[in-house]
């Protein structure tokens, strides 16, 4: 077996290699995913069929597979007879997600015969604060393939990895703002000499002001936002249905504090497994996008929104997937939070027999408020539900069900944008 040093490389004198990371486990130790990226000789991806990791874990043509991970290990394999000719170089690469790769002990890379379990090379690895990196890189010389030991990392994780190589995982960029042509400039009249003997202007006296008009008898206060025609959570848990709005308050009682927000569906029969993500996008008083939590990106705001993790199937009963959310540590600059649900994989919803939505109070287990999608179009993507803020420590839920197209989060960024700004 060879041992590689950060440069080194080494032939692959086998036709399926499996390469597993290893790393010891441990209490603070962050969670590991490997995965690969094909890419051409531009140094990117066609497509992103060509990053294969937890969450697309076969390529379409089966070269490459992602395994599934085990406690301190998570393994590929790679099919090097059947990669397409016009893959120039496999990246292998990994995440970290809970904490950087320093965090990370005796992490390293083995290679081995998928065919025969021999081991061809191991490389180990040492790193500091990346969140993402690249262990090493297949590549071919006169038609033998062959390992390089890379070594290196991301501090933007796997989103920013994937982005370097090619992969789209953020929203589309806004087109720049044309501001109108300015005017042209008028040149300034000539100084005009003042008329003779012209009388000064006389002087206005002050006028009085108006006199001060008292509020009409039995005026009722304004409205606060949400009051009127909107429960709240005396009455114990709330069903929403689409467009109904509940505020998250009960009287006599403290402020919601943390709170799960879990999301769920399942398969329509003979449909077989449905591979759906969920995520949340943060947006300020404006409707501004801030962050956006999914599957890639899984913390943001000190950890005030968590992702829990990916589904990939929609199996069994229950949430499929949850995001936990601290209210009373969220920014004051975030107003508004959209949650959402997209196909991966393409299939539409009209191949799901339902979906829903949960919000549970995770003080006391208690669901407080959920919501059943009862109507299904053939898309790729809903907008499930909002929460906006309507005071310093109180916020508001409301039931959304609005379908459109996109693969990934990144697509609903802007027709979130509507839900942000609703009253």
């Amino acid at each position: 077996m060879t041992q590689l040093t950060k440069g080194s490389n080494t032939p692959l004198n086998a036709g399926q290699v499996r390469f597993t990371l290893h790393w010891s486990t441990g209490p603070g130790v962050p969670d590991v995913d490997a995965s690969a990226l094909l890419l051409q000789e531009s140094g990117k991806v066609s497509s992103d069929d060509d990053f294969i990791f937890y969450n697309q874990p076969n390529h379409p043509n089966g070269a490459v597979r992602h395994l599934g991970k085990q406690p301190g290990a998570d393994a590929l394999e790679i099919d090097l007879t059947q990669l397409s000719p016009a893959v120039a170089k496999v990246v292998l690469a990994a995440s970290a997600d809970g904490g950087a790769f320093g965090q990370v002990p005796d992490l390293r890379l083995v290679a081995t015969d998928a065919a025969t379990g021999a081991e061809l090379a191991t490389f180990a690895m040492a790193a500091e604060n990346e969140t993402a990196f690249v262990s090493g890189e297949l590549y071919q010389r006169n038609g033998q393939w062959k390992l390089r030991a890379i070594g290196q990392g991301y501090s933007s994780g796997l989103a920013g990895l994937a982005t370097d190589f090619g992969i789209s995982v953020e929203g589309d960029p806004e087109p720049p703002a044309v501001a109108p042509p300015a005017p042209p400039t008028q040149p300034a009249p000539p100084n005009q000499p003042p008329p003779p003997n012209q009388p000064p202007p006389p002087v206005q006296p002050p006028q009085p002001a108006p006199p001060v008009q008292p509020p009409p008898p039995n005026q009722p206060p304004m409205p606060q936002q949400g009051a009127v025609g909107v429960v709240n959570l005396d009455k114990g848990r709330v069903n929403l249905t689409k467009s109904a709005r509940v505020d998250l308050t009960k009287t006599g009682a403290p402020p919601l504090a943390r709170v799960t927000m879990g999301l769920g569906w399942d398969p329509a029969p003979g449909k077989g497994n449905i591979d759906l993500d969920a995520s949340v996008i943060a947006y300020d008083g404006s409707g501004k996008k801030l962050e956006v939590v999914w599957f890639m990106h899984k913390k943001e705001f000190g950890g005030a929104i968590l992702h829990t993790g990916d589904n990939l199937t929609g199996a069994g009963e229950g949430d499929d997937e949850q995001i936990k959310v601290d209210l009373l540590a969220m920014p004051p600059q975030v107003v508004t939070l959209v949650f959402t649900i997209n196909s991966f994989s393409g299939q539409k919803f009209t191949d799901i027999r339902r979906a829903f939505c949960r919000l549970v109070d995770d003080a006391t287990g208690q669901e407080l408020v959920r919501f059943d999608l009862s109507d299904s179009q053939p898309a790729t993507g809903v907008l499930m539900a909002a929460m906006r803020r309507t005071g310093p420590q109180a916020w508001q839920m409301r039931a959304i069900g609005d379908f459109h197209d996109g693969r990934t989060v990144k697509k609903l960024v802007k027709p979130g944008e509507v839900h942000a700004l609703a009253p």
